[in-house]
């Protein structure tokens, strides 16, 4: 969604613009020549590899970019060590990036084979291997409905507890494969592959992505000059019923005003051009 990204922002020369899960840079590329030469842009993500792309494709105006290895929720302790008092706008995009999902060695994808890792960053302790062979049957249960919204989620987790007691299930294929066995015949061919909402869940929890969301939302909130927006494209419900509550939280205690009262969606265009867009919607604040 890099138009509405751009009409909202609305970034401009000598703007300050933090974009809080930077990526590979997709927004970013745009974003710096739109406040180049006097602006800044300033770049987080906990994904090293990805910091390693976005540095190359961002090499040129190098001066105005500063690339930050960090998780956005300690988007304040980021700020205040680059010196940075205010910002004028700041942009979370939460989905997993193409470039994380295409490498069969992250673990993210069951379209690929990998090992169970799912770890946005790979310093962190706790991978998607340790979860699914560790938990117990009603923790493993419980992570998929509260996370995936699966369904099956008691079949499935009684499922996974069985088959790892014979072997440990250690990659990606494994996991799907034992997944799809557990769903019912004739609910197995819905639009969506059947152990999507499964991976989700695994990934939320490995990387405490709903954890850490509205914490990081309202520090944002609070380093935005007056007239300054934060813009965050989520991708699926839990996700944005987060945003929309922290949103709705802060509109009624006058920091900020909504200027999307209801998400929007990609347009048609985009999602043919896009597939992987078409669950995502994006929500916008303006500090008061």
């Amino acid at each position: 969604m890099l138009n509405e990204v751009i009409e909202f922002l609305n970034p401009k020369q000598g703007k300050i613009i933090v974009d809080a899960t930077v990526g590979t840079g997709g927004h970013s590329q745009t974003i710096v020549k739109l406040i180049s030469p006097e602006g800044k842009l300033i770049g987080i993500d906990r994904d090293y590899e990805s910091l390693a792309v976005v540095k190359e494709r961002l090499k040129e105006p190098a001066d105005n970019c500063e690339l930050v290895y960090g998780n956005f929720k300690d988007i304040d302790k980021i700020l205040e060590d680059l010196k940075v008092k205010t910002i004028d706008g700041i942009l979370f995009d939460l989905g997993v990036s193409s470039f994380q999902l295409e490498n069969a060695e992250r673990g993210f994808s069951f379209q690929k084979e990998g090992p169970l890792d799912m770890r946005l960053d790979r310093n962190s302790y706790i991978s998607a291997y340790d979860l699914v062979n560790n938990l117990n049957e009603e923790e493993i249960s419980a992570l998929l409905w509260n996370f995936g919204q699966e369904r099956w989620h008691n079949r499935i987790a009684h499922r996974l507890v069985a088959e790892r007691g014979k072997s440990p299930i250690a990659t990606t294929s494994e996991l799907s494969k034992i997944v799809v066995g557990a769903i019912p015949y004739r609910y197995r061919h819905y639009r969506i592959h059947p152990a999507t909402r499964t991976f989700q869940a695994i990934r939320i929890a490995v990387n405490r992505e709903l954890e850490i969301l509205e914490q990081a939302l309202i520090k944002a909130i609070d380093f935005l000059n007056k007239g300054a927006r934060i813009c965050v494209i989520s991708f699926h419900s839990l996700e944005d019923r987060i945003v929309k509550h922290t949103f709705r939280k802060e509109a009624a205690k006058a920091r900020v005003r909504l200027i999307t009262p209801k998400p929007l969606s990609p347009s048609r265009e985009e999602i043919r051009q896009n597939p992987s867009s078409r669950s995502s919607k994006i929500r916008v604040a303006e500090r008061i």
